[in-house]
């Protein structure tokens, strides 16, 4: 692997909710150092991201976060804003409590409506594995599939557990390739990183990636 196909697979990201407009800033600076797949911020951050990156790197954002349970019209129209304001990316919290409860169908429907707002839009349905057990967690994955989001992934990073190589392997074994892993939450170093990627994970979220990618230049001896 190289550096720019590692980097290639990290959402850089900062969603630290005391963080201040000038940690964006740094992190937005921090972003072009490095060929990353995204660098996904606060939704209230987007169009000042969107004006300052000008397209050179990918946006990504939050939509239902981090609990999932706001009503659909309003994560709806979360998502619109978002895009609108410039956001390539989407991150969306299932409604935990809904799935929880058996409700499949709102769901799925909830998801899906999303999916569909803008189809160049890369969507990815965070489903909170430290909530489900392996039976929840595979019927999640499959309600993923079946909206048409491109990706499932493991945690916002602010439940009681982020992800866990056992559960993107989980997840990738059952998605054969039907939909992309992400992982994210609680991954702060190279070896960590690796180790998801090898379990089947194509995305990691993480603030770690400025550092993530150092130790990864100073093992190749690059650095």
């Amino acid at each position: 692997m190289t550096p720019d196909e590692l980097a290639s697979c990290i959402d850089l990201t900062l969603l630290n909710p005391a963080a201040s407009c000038a940690d964006i800033k740094k992190s937005i600076r921090d972003s072009l150092k490095y060929p990353f797949a995204s660098l996904c911020i606060p939704p209230s951050y987007v169009r000042l991201t969107a004006d300052a990156l000008k397209g050179r790197r990918r946006i990504g954002t939050v939509v239902g976060f981090p609990f999932g349970y706001q009503s659909r019209p309003v994560k709806l129209y979360e998502a619109m804003d978002a895009v609108k304001s410039g956001a390539d990316e989407l991150d969306v919290v299932m409604d935990i409590s809904l799935f929880k409860s058996g409700e499949y169908e709102p769901v799925l429907d909830e998801i899906a409506s999303i999916v569909r707002l803008k189809k160049d839009t890369t969507t990815k349905l965070i489903i909170e594995t430290c909530y489900l057990t392996d039976k929840e967690k595979i019927l999640a994955c499959e309600l993923a599939i079946k909206s048409g989001a491109h990706f499932v992934k493991t945690s916002t990073g602010f439940g009681p557990g982020g992800a866990t190589i056992d559960d993107v392997a989980l997840l990738a074994g059952n998605a054969k390739g039907r939909i992309k892993v992400k992982a994210s939450g609680g991954i702060k170093d190279l070896n960590t990183a690796l180790a998801m990627l090898n379990a089947g994970a194509s995305r990691i979220g993480t603030s770690s990636g400025i550092k993530i990618m150092e130790e990864f230049l100073l093992r190749k001896g690059i650095a």
